[in-house]
């Protein structure tokens, strides 16, 4: 970058875990910076470091007041400012966006130097749709909220991405099981890292395999939208139940025609033993 950065506030998305993901543009932003505003001085310190950048960090996070954001805002007519948060996109599940607004409603620019975001991330490692998607952030802690928020989305037909840390990852999957059935699911982490992971499979079997074993750091949790219903007639379900019994028992034949169908095993058990009785 050969001219000065020019004032406002510039949204500046950081690595999410491999340094070599923040882009050109946003290491010049970065270094030409009048003023950085970062969650953990000691985070971004390392970035900085990394791309030989000596400028000024000031904290700015959930804990961050009206005074504060005002005193910034002042400086934006005259100084450049850049927002990032520890990783990833600032904004994302962070309390930037009211910095950025109170800029905007005292006529300063602002814009962003895009990058890397865990849950688009973890988006394109779950292998489940992305034509739609519904990003829900943090659920809350406790459970009766917790499950109300997962109640809230439940009817949608769209994939939910959501954050978690790893002591809560086991609670979290038992209540999004509970509550939306066994979904297709995938928990991702350490992403871009030498580690990095995405186990899939329903949310029942990730619920069971993370009871003991509770992973460090932040995960994103990816659940599928839910399953089409196939419409089957009364007729046809009673013709496969029919031949499968000819060799099965009602509960076996109902378990078969019901994977073979894609309906659910309580309507072809209900109509097998019917057709049983017969």
């Amino acid at each position: 970058m050969d001219k000065p950065l020019p004032p406002g506030l510039h949204v500046v998305a950081t690595p999410i875990g491999n340094l070599g993901d923040l882009s050109p543009r946003a290491a010049d932003t970065l270094r030409h910076a009048s003023l950085i505003l970062v969650e953990d001085t000691r985070v971004s310190a390392k970035l900085l470091a990394h791309i030989g950048a000596k400028v000024p960090m000031l904290r700015y996070d959930d804990h961050s007041g009206e005074k504060q954001r005002n005193a910034i805002v002042a400086r934006l007519g005259s100084e450049a400012i850049v927002l990032v948060s520890d990783a990833g996109t600032p904004l994302i599940s962070d309390p930037g966006y009211k910095l950025v607004r109170a800029a905007r409603a005292a006529g300063h620019a602002v814009d962003t130097v895009p990058g890397p975001c865990a849950a688009i991330a973890a988006l394109t490692l779950a292998g489940l749709p992305t034509d739609r998607f519904l990003f829900l952030g943090f659920l809350p802690a406790k459970a009766k909220a917790r499950s109300d928020a997962i109640a809230e989305v439940s009817q949608l037909r769209t994939t939910l991405v959501l954050y978690e840390s790893g002591p809560r990852l086991s609670d979290t999957l038992l209540a999004l099981s509970s509550l939306l059935g066994e979904r297709e699911a995938a928990v991702v982490r350490e992403i871009t890292k030498l580690h990095e992971q995405c186990v899939t499979g329903t949310l029942g079997q990730l619920a069971s395999g993370y009871a003991s074993d509770a992973p460090k750091g932040e995960i994103v949790i990816v659940v599928g939208p839910p399953i089409e219903a196939k419409t089957v007639s009364d007729d046809v379900l009673a013709a496969a139940l029919d031949a499968a019994m000819e060799s099965l028992s009602p509960s076996r034949a109902a378990a078969d025609v019901a994977a073979e169908l894609g309906i659910p095993r309580k309507r072809a058990y209900a109509r097998a033993l019917e057709r049983s009785r017969k």
